[in-house]
């Protein structure tokens, strides 16, 4: 008579733990920082200073690609063509989903470095190493207050233009074409690209290369910070992964559509194929 092994409820709870405590070892990028794959994208594991490093490395190497540092967010996936019009992607965690996830399979936590959070170092970089910075949204009535501030807090950022392109221009081929080839003619460093979420990385792959600048930081709220309109949120509230809350009760109309509707849908789906994707 055939022999059939029994699994006892302790052998299996003890498995499942083993299962569990597996963590994923980052992986090694060209850049740098070491990668992990979430949600279909490789997101790059570092801190402010990290970040920058890269960036600087960019702008000062002129046999490196240009670079594209983006937002890895769950509401927002990134795009997969890693080298979209020759450009390199830094992806970083913003999104408190993204870090809840880099944590789960990495077993650690990594910073979050939303644009607001990072445009600080960025700058001061910037303003010790004499870069020429260029802005791509906001609206012309912030013109004069950008300059101001820049000028005071950073005098050594060159700020060579600031373009405040429409929805409708961004999402011209024309339009976009046009600020492009303006960039270009600037022999810029570093674009700070504040257009709308939904449209600023396809914007950055699609003409980023055409401007010439070594580095474009997608930055869709930095203007907000940049012109006093909006305050970071306290460490707390970082802390406790309440940032959309804050940003929510700070501008109800212009965070309503994308906290309450897009993500919560786009987290959805996300959690449904989240276990195909991580590695």
């Amino acid at each position: 008579m055939a022999m059939r092994a029994v699994t006892s409820p302790i052998r299996t709870l003890r498995l499942r733990g083993s299962l569990a405590a597996r963590k994923v070892v980052p992986r090694p990028s060209p850049m740098g920082p070491p990668t992990v794959r979430i949600a279909g994208t490789d997101v790059h594991l570092t801190d402010a200073q990290g970040a920058c490093e890269v960036i600087a490395d960019t702008i000062h190497d002129r046999r490196l690609s240009p670079l594209a540092v983006v937002p890895a967010t769950l509401g927002h996936p990134h795009h997969e063509a890693p080298d979209a019009g020759g450009i390199r992607h830094l992806t970083l965690i913003e999104d408190g989903r993204v870090a809840a996830r880099a944590k789960r399979v990495t077993g650690a936590e990594w910073p979050r470095l939303a644009g607001g959070d990072l445009i600080g170092d960025v700058l001061n970089r910037a303003s010790a190493e004499r870069w020429r910075v260029a802005v791509v949204g906001g609206s012309a009535d912030e013109r004069e207050t950008l300059h101001r501030r820049v000028m005071a807090e950073w005098p050594g950022v060159a700020l060579i233009g600031h373009w405040t392109p429409t929805r409708e221009q961004v999402s011209s081929p024309d339009a976009s074409a046009e600020i492009a080839e303006q960039l270009r003619h600037t022999d810029t460093d570093l674009v700070i690209v504040c257009v709308d979420r939904a449209t600023q990385e396809e914007w950055i792959d699609t003409y980023g290369q055409a401007t010439g600048a070594r580095v474009l930081l997608a930055a869709d709220t930095v203007m907000d910070f940049l012109t006093g309109r909006a305050a970071h949120a306290p460490r707390w509230v970082g802390r406790a992964g309440l940032e959309k809350m804050w940003r929510l009760m700070l501008e109800p109309k212009r965070s309503a559509t994308r906290n309450l509707i897009e993500e919560p849908q786009a987290s959805l789906a996300d959690r449904r194929s989240s276990a195909h994707h991580d590695a």
